[in-house]
């Protein structure tokens, strides 16, 4: 039950029922910002209705691109967005981010090839996310930069021809490498990221489906520049992240039963289901596509003993963003969860080490917050409790899966912050929630 920017959160007997997840944000938001730069008028079907997604419809319309929501058939999340190939416009005003860090991010990849200046700006939240990890690959590449202190938004970039670079970042990040990429596309020469972990790869997958020769060898991608784009007609598929909500809902409850249909299942995403898999959840996978180059399929997931893990290294990247709710749910599980190696978590939306700790106290749990991750003992009993999202979307979706399961009522606090990714979450979860 919603009040306000407040939900209130009563225990589950079960969670049963068809969950259809909307759409990709990472799949989005990387369409989005090459439509604009392609030739010619792309469709997509089941765009993400969510607000960091919004922001970056905003940007690119004020960078010359129309855009407009579509009627597809059954869906209603259809766009199209008219492209206006390698050059945009530039734009009259500043551009507004909001809470997306991956529109930022990536869009200055694009901005630093362009012939003029434009400043990226965003919300409370985000401008206190650190940018100089794009920063330095695009001053290398010959773009010029300018942040806040700390490297921190708003920012003021001076587009113009770019030289290409071997670029090795410290912390891998598929942001941080589609921006390079993106930029790469107006380089004069190859442009190559070698990340220390391979991420996921849907910038790569996007640019091939726009019509660029994208090449991949280990954990090296490269790209030459100069290459057109051309307009593409897409599906978007159902966000695995998204969908990560009601995987862990339905291990809460032995015999519970969810089917997430047109799921997302890029093999750089679906260490999820491993994971949830050796965590004792039943995990079925049929009716197994192609899309434009990504993997879809539907997902039958059934509870079961829910057993503890330890999530570290190269797992961590490819989870850094189910991590939350793995951990909200991590007390009712009989071996606990210890994660590892999650630096990046303290400098997202909000620090969600810390985010998750004290939540979890407040529910009664037991956990231990360290530097780089955290380490939360299984078979706990929870209690409702106040909590607060943090102004983070997935903290607030991560705990009202955990209340499902506490004794009592919860109330989470700043819970409309789902809306950045995920605007009917609060409405579906309570669909399957059996009472």
């Amino acid at each position: 039950m919603a009040d306000g920017s407040n939900v209130i959160v009563r225990p589950a007997r079960a969670v049963r029922g068809v969950v259809r997840i909307p759409g990709d944000k990472s799949i989005s938001h990387r369409y989005a910002m090459l439509a604009a730069i392609a030739e010619g008028t792309s469709r997509f079907q089941n765009f993400s209705a969510a607000r960091d997604c919004a922001s970056t419809l905003d940007c690119v319309a004020k960078l010359g691109c129309e855009w407009k929501r579509v009627k597809d058939g059954n869906d209603d999340g259809a766009i199209e967005v008219r492209g206006v190939g390698p050059r945009l416009n530039a734009p009259a005003a500043m551009l507004d981010c909001g809470n997306s860090g991956s529109t930022m991010r990536m869009l200055s990849g694009i901005l630093a090839g362009q012939p003029f200046s434009s400043e990226l700006c965003g919300d409370e939240s985000l401008s206190r996310r650190p940018m100089a990890r794009i920063m330095t690959p695009l001053s290398e590449m010959g773009a010029r930069i300018e942040a806040a202190e700390g490297g921190r938004p708003p920012l003021k970039i001076r587009g113009g021809p770019l030289k290409p670079i071997h670029y090795r970042p410290e912390v891998a990040s598929a942001q941080v490498k589609s921006c390079v990429l993106f930029a790469g596309l107006f380089a004069d020469g190859e442009t190559v990221v070698e990340e220390p972990i391979r991420t996921r790869d849907h910038g790569e997958i996007a640019l091939r489906a726009f019509g660029a020769e994208v090449e991949r060898t280990g954990n090296a991608s490269r790209i030459v520049g100069g290459q057109r784009l051309r307009a593409i007609e897409a599906h978007v598929p159902g966000d695995l992240s998204s969908a990560a909500f009601f995987l862990c809902a339905a291990a809460l409850y032995p015999g519970s039963q969810v089917t997430l249909p047109g799921i997302l299942m890029n093999p750089t995403r679906a260490r999820l289901l491993d994971i949830l898999m050796q965590m004792g959840l039943k995990v079925s996978v049929a009716h197994l596509e192609e899309h434009q180059g990504e993997l879809v399929g539907s997902i039958e997931a059934r509870g079961a003993a829910w057993k503890g893990a330890v999530i570290a290294g190269a797992d961590t990247a490819a989870l850094i963003d189910e991590i939350p709710v793995l951990a909200a749910v991590a007390p009712y599980s009989d071996g606990g969860l210890e994660v590892r190696d999650a630096k990046e978590l303290r400098v997202k939306e909000s620090d969600r080490i810390a985010a998750v700790a004290a939540n979890l106290r407040k529910m009664g749990a037991e956990v231990e917050e360290r530097a780089d991750g955290l380490r939360i003992p299984g078979g706990q009993h929870l209690h409702g409790a106040e909590l607060d999202s943090y102004g983070d979307h997935r903290i607030a979706m991560a705990f009202a899966v955990a209340a499902l399961r506490a004794e009592g009522e919860t109330t989470i606090h700043g819970a409309d912050a789902a809306g950045v990714s995920y605007p009917t979450f609060f409405e579906e979860l309570e669909k399957v929630a059996g009472r």
